[in-house]
């Protein structure tokens, strides 16, 4: 059976989990973990992409994001392509580091994003690397420790996972501390990680007994949330996909575009393929990066590779193109969509 498409759309949290192939360890020491996060935090910054959790632990990590102007799956290429392929430098191995693809839930946030927090940064007192409360505030390669204030992650979004407990600062710390402490006695969470149905209904129990009762509950493996929850998400993410069957059949190819953008903004086509920082020359980087990359999906390589630039400022140059007020318009005139 064919693996379904990733679902995205601005605005949506992921619960993201990556493992390592056949269970080995993607990280062998804290120098490791260090370069990962190094690299996790440069790219969030740059796509102004948010982080309320993460662990990292020998064999795995936990990520919890929110897709900003960059896909997560465009995040994720760019995270863990790099780090696998440093990884294996180092330590003169090949193949492939990570299992599978990546695993993402497209996640209910109002009403799991406390619980995935807190399910995220307890990972390391399940596994009994630290011991209990205590320990887990010292721990470095978990977001509790930011959000508990004894480290500092300019990329995580500390902020506003507390402003979720208090809007004071030191009693959001505390009833954050509660919060996170009291769900040590729910140990493994299944039903946080599983995929599959609907958790909101009461849990696999209510959800067994509604099979029997013969009550239909709309689910997909790829969404965690209530059922209305995950027919809007993929009556959104149908849409998107009419849009971009319709826009691919009659799409110009990368070549095409390129001229389409450069007559449109009255550019030479050559300077499209240089560093100028003419305004109108960027402008029109830009809006041709978002057609292609977001509309057309055209991977980043391939524009840089266009364009003369690397993939990093295609990524850029396409966040600016989303978020011009002429996108539109301009959609329109060069893609007829």
């Amino acid at each position: 059976m064919p693996r379904k498409a990733r679902i995205d759309a601005p605005g949506a949290l992921h619960h993201i989990i990556i493992r390592g192939i056949e269970r080995k360890a993607i990280f062998k020491n804290d120098v490791d973990k260090d370069n990962f996060l190094e690299r996790l935090g440069s790219i969030l910054k740059e796509t102004e992409t948010p982080c309320y959790a993460w662990v990292l632990m020998s064999n795995h990590a936990h990520l919890l994001m929110k897709t900003g102007y960059v896909p997560i799956a465009t995040i994720m290429r760019r995270l863990i392509t790099v780090y696998a392929q440093q990884f294996n430098r180092k330590y003169n191995r090949h193949g492939q580091l990570f299992q599978n693809r990546y695993k993402s839930f497209l996640c209910e946030e109002e009403v799991y994003l406390k619980e995935l927090v807190r399910y995220i940064h307890l990972n390391p007192v399940r596994a009994k690397m630290v011991k209990e409360m205590a320990g887990l505030k010292l721990y470095p390669y978990t977001g509790h420790s930011a959000l508990m204030g004894k480290n500092k992650n300019e990329w995580q979004s500390v902020d506003y996972v507390l402003n979720l407990f208090e809007k004071n600062g030191k009693s959001a710390r505390r009833n954050y501390a509660l919060f996170v402490s009291k769900g040590i006695e729910d140990g493994k969470r299944p039903d946080l990680v599983g995929g599959g149905l609907i958790r909101s209904v009461g849990g696999w129990s209510a959800l067994s007994l509604s099979k029997k009762e013969g009550v239909r509950i709309k689910g997909d493996e790829r969404i965690l949330g209530s059922s209305d929850f995950v027919k809007g998400v993929l009556k959104k993410a149908n849409e998107n996909l009419d849009e971009y069957t319709k826009l691919k059949s009659n799409a110009p190819d990368l070549d095409e575009l390129i001229k389409r953008i450069a007559s449109y903004y009255k550019i030479d086509l050559e300077e499209l393929k240089t560093s100028t920082k003419n305004r109108l020359v960027s402008k029109a980087r830009a809006m041709l990066s978002y057609m292609a990359v977001r509309k057309l999906r055209v991977s980043c390589a391939d524009v840089a590779r266009s364009l003369n630039i690397a993939p990093s400022a295609v990524s850029k140059a396409a966040v600016r193109g989303q978020i011009n007020s002429e996108r539109n318009k301009v959609q329109r005139v060069i893609l007829g969509g």
